[in-house]
């Protein structure tokens, strides 16, 4: 039988942290970050290792793109017999 929790809300915080005694906290002062979200992505150490910053990284994903682009067959010019 599994052991019941007494109380799940049980407050863990210390009786000697004074919230209302903190000064210089903004309620809410990353929210608008927080919503526009983010593009973060965590690289294999290897790839980190050969793209050093974000600006490397775009680079050559750009020319893979352009690479990308070349490949596929240009479906606005129709050849007629």
């Amino acid at each position: 039988m599994k052991k019941e929790v007494e109380n799940e809300m049980e407050d863990e915080l210390r009786s000697e942290y004074d919230f209302a005694q903190m000064q210089g906290g903004v309620r809410g002062k990353y929210v608008e970050r927080y919503r526009s979200g983010t593009n973060l992505v965590l690289l294999d150490p290897d790839v980190a290792q050969a793209f050093p910053d974000d600006v490397a990284v775009n680079e050559a994903l750009r020319l893979l793109m352009q690479i990308a682009q070349r490949q596929q067959p240009n479906t606005a010019v129709q050849r007629t017999e």
